[in-house]
């Protein structure tokens, strides 16, 4: 039988649907696991985590649309965040998603896209947040999840990419 080509893109589908499917599932365990083990889950980012898979695994569609359901999935099932913040984080996730791209075709360094991506979508979110939050929009702490762990998770993603990157030049 003659290879026509139709395999492949049905593996990448396939593949992209599983991805999704388990970004989806794990998003909706985030309550469960944080009072589990008593510990915020949410300072470890799970969102962006996801996100940040779908832009190393699957293609650039899927991380946009990762970035835009995400959110507003985890509003519906778990009434968290609030729809305003919501709002919000599916903006900085967009943001991030289309910072990455637009760097990676300045830079060609796709640990360096992705640090200063989620760098500036961070500095674009809390900008927002600081304004929603002074017109009394939205009330609530300015920062919930400590800088330095923020820093941390944006090392530790970069380098994910970063090696990810470099695995796949190897083989």
């Amino acid at each position: 039988m003659e290879n026509t080509g139709l395999y492949p893109l049905a593996y990448s589908k396939i593949r992209t649907i599983i991805f999704d499917i388990l970004a989806i599932l794990a998003i909706y365990l985030v309550p469960a696991i944080s009072h589990l083990f008593s510990f915020p889950v949410y300072y470890l980012e799970p969102m962006r985590i996801m996100l940040i898979l779908a832009i190393a695994h699957t293609s650039r569609k899927n991380a946009f649309l990762i970035a835009l359901t995400l959110p507003i999935f985890s509003l519906l099932i778990s009434v968290h965040p609030s729809l305003i913040k919501s709002f919000l984080v599916t903006g900085e996730l967009l943001l991030n998603v289309w910072l990455f791209f637009f760097l990676l075709e300045k830079f060609s360094n796709k640990a360096i896209s992705l640090f200063l991506s989620i760098l500036i979508s961070k500095c674009c979110y809390y900008l927002v947040k600081y304004l929603i939050i002074n017109t009394t929009v939205m009330s609530g702490d300015l920062i919930s999840t400590p800088p330095y762990i923020q820093v941390i998770m944006m090392f530790i993603m970069s380098g994910y990419i970063y090696l990810i990157s470099h695995s796949k030049k190897d083989t």
